[in-house]
């Protein structure tokens, strides 16, 4: 069930606050040492899954996108790997214990609370990865006060290829949930893909993004972070920054050469395509998800992008998806074969049979 109209929230309910704003903002990006640290991080994790059995943990997913006191949830998967100390997931049906070595993966809106400690007289430290819109982020955790984590330092890497990493990270949760003969087999492979994946982002991973600087790359990683609350906007934005709007919105277009008021409305578009494509919400659900308060708006300013409505868009991507083959299934030196799988010379001892 998706929660009520994010409109009727107060900010404090939010599950993405100003709050968490601050902490991305705030937060320093990776310095080289460490980038060095989180490709040893994910290198000596691949050889750890690689070669013996694994601890992989992942909440049921009850009370999808519904506000639970204490809670929060994303849009999109997250992705976790303990280094030292614990994580303790609380979870509306129950709660478990993240150790050293051990990933965990919080299904999309998923409720969940964090409470972390440190153990064995080693502080409390872990790896975060977000996915938002043609971007990934990680980011190390800290215990900034007892029991919160927070972000140590983070990185938002550009991905246009942004539709794997969720496929591998959602077929994850799925075969993790089957009782099959090959599930552990399966699950070690996607796994095994995902760390690769992360593995060489921090490795080759630049980007437009990354390139900003100043408050133009922070009203950008709030935007991304926070496209789903209905509350942001660029007023919301400047005082999270400490500017006034008129001086953030000059900034942005000088910068970018695009209004920040179009850049929160594109995220948030692209949000929605991605939902349209990939779920069978209804539109109204992924309007407020998308951070429209009114579903009527959201399907006035997705034809303004798009060209067409939510609804046909949705159509759209069904017709292209049901459409047959065009092209050959195979092509050899002398002619294309359309025909799925059967070579043409079975083709034709087949038809001389059937005569």
């Amino acid at each position: 069930m998706i929660a009520s109209n994010p409109a009727l929230r107060c900010p404090a309910e939010s599950p993405h606050n100003s709050v968490e704003g601050k902490a991305i903002v705030n937060a320093p990006r990776l310095s080289y040492e460490n980038r060095a640290e989180m490709r040893q991080v994910f290198d000596r994790a691949i050889r750890l899954v690689d070669r013996q059995p694994f601890s992989l943990k992942i909440p049921r997913a009850a009370r999808i996108g519904q506000l639970v006191k204490g809670m929060h949830y994303h849009y999109r998967p997250e992705f976790f790997l303990q280094l030292q100390g614990s994580t303790t997931f609380r979870y509306p049906d129950g709660s478990f214990v993240l150790g050293p070595d051990e990933f965990c993966i919080i299904p999309a809106n998923v409720p969940h609370g964090e409470q972390v400690q440190a153990a064995q007289g080693r502080p409390f430290r872990n790896l975060v990865a977000g996915f938002y819109n043609h971007s990934v982020s990680l980011h190390f955790a800290y215990e900034a006060s007892p029991g919160k984590p927070d972000i140590e330092a983070i990185e938002f890497f550009d991905a246009p290829n942004l539709d794997v990493f969720l496929t591998f990270c959602n077929g994850i949760i799925q075969t993790h949930s089957m009782q099959s003969p090959a599930r552990d087999a399966v699950v070690k492979g996607m796994v095994l893909s995902m760390l690769g994946l992360f593995r060489n982002i921090v490795e080759t991973g630049t980007g437009r993004l990354n390139g900003d600087i100043g408050k133009v790359h922070q009203a950008k990683c709030l935007v991304r972070e926070q496209f789903s609350n209905s509350e942001l906007c660029v007023r919301l934005i400047a005082g999270t920054l400490a500017c006034s709007p008129d001086y953030l919105s000059h900034l942005f277009h000088l910068e970018t050469k695009e209004k920040l008021t179009h850049y929160i409305q594109r995220i948030r578009i692209e949000g929605a395509i991605l939902a349209l494509e990939s779920s069978s919400l209804t539109i109204a659900e992924i309007a407020y998800g998308s951070g429209f308060a009114d579903p009527a708006y959201f399907a006035r300013v997705f034809k303004l992008h798009k060209g067409i409505t939510p609804v046909e868009f949705r159509g759209l991507s069904g017709v292209r998806r049901r459409q047959p083959e065009q092209q050959p299934k195979t092509v050899y030196f002398d002619y294309s074969d359309f025909n799925p799988g059967i070579p043409r010379a079975d083709r034709a001892a087949a038809v001389s049979m059937d005569a």
